[in-house]
């Protein structure tokens, strides 16, 4: 069965948000407007957002909402040992609230959705390429650092999946193709990065299928990461000048890869979501419309 879901992010709550410029709502407001939305489940955001492992189902419950997953980035490609294993305390807090969740409601268990942070050069150069990808050496250390978080997240009764991301060291289908051979984590397929790092949704899709546990369903108008180009910070120019938009507004052809989905059998959660990094209080408004838009242009497939 597959489960719909929206996420912070799609109201402008994440690592590149600009609380300075417009305040941004807080947890109860998000899932009351996830709910309002017509979706199922929400997506974690930062830590602490959404409430801690002691309130975390009932804050959900309230509106009716299952925890879908959540990002939890580690320095897998950069970084030394010290820094790596300093990040296993975060990843620790976001596990106490992802087994509360799925033990308050297993039907829906919550996906930890673990990323690479990437790194100043990947930064630099949203896309990638094959100059930016990791050395040998390099990648076989990535490996094995997925394997201790992915150990760590089965321990706790809960499985992984791992999400390919713009400006880190798992973006171009050649380096999501290195991920799979090389771990036994499955893949978050977020439709927007694919986009972004060159890839193609719907034949990827039906590539990696077997390996898909997890979907996020994103529209990108890749225009945005050509102008981008050559800026002095193309990380935030991307998301600032609205990469991530309305599902039918950019490159994602939705109807194929939504049929597509749906075909494959897919059960799991999937995760509608459209980064904005709010500006004024008008980006707030068109940021819940565009939610409401988004569940409307998928009632063909989920009533």
């Amino acid at each position: 069965m597959i489960r719909l879901a929206n996420a912070p992010v799609s109201y402008g709550v994440f690592g590149l948000s600009r609380p300075d410029l417009v305040p941004l709502p807080d947890g109860e407001q998000l899932a009351a407007w996830v709910a309002e939305a017509g979706y199922e489940g929400i997506d974690l955001g930062p830590i602490g957002l959404l409430g801690d492992a002691d309130s975390i189902a009932a804050n959900l419950g309230a509106h009716r909402l299952g925890l879908a997953g959540g990002w939890v980035d580690l320095p897998f490609g950069a970084g030394d040992d010290a820094a790596f294993e300093a990040s296993l305390e975060g990843l620790d807090a976001a596990l106490a609230i992802f087994r509360a969740a799925a033990e308050a409601d297993p039907e829906r268990a919550p996906k930890p959705t673990i990323a690479d942070s990437g790194s100043a050069e990947r930064n630099a150069r949203p896309g990638g390429g094959a100059d930016l990808e990791l050395s040998d050496a390099a990648w076989r250390r990535f490996a094995d650092r997925v394997g201790v978080v992915a150990a760590r997240v089965r321990a706790a009764g809960l499985e992984p999946t791992f999400h390919h991301h713009a400006c880190t060291y798992v973006e171009t289908p050649h380096e999501i193709e290195r991920f799979l051979a090389d771990t036994d984590v499955d893949l978050t397929f977020d439709t927007g990065h694919l986009l972004i790092g060159g890839g193609d949704p719907v034949a990827d899709f039906g590539r990696w299928r077997s390996r898909i546990n997890h979907v996020h369903l994103k529209d990108a108008d890749r225009s945005v990461l050509a102008r981008a180009a050559g800026s002095a910070d193309p990380l935030h120019e991307v998301w600032e000048q609205r990469m991530f938009v309305r599902l039918g507004d950019g490159d994602l052809a939705v109807d194929r890869i939504v049929d597509e989905i749906v075909a494959s059998g897919f059960d799991g959660w999937l995760v509608v979501e459209q980064d904005v990094i709010l500006q004024d209080a008008a980006d707030v408004d068109r940021a819940r419309q565009d939610q409401i838009d988004n569940r409307e242009r998928l009632r063909r497939w989920f009533a």
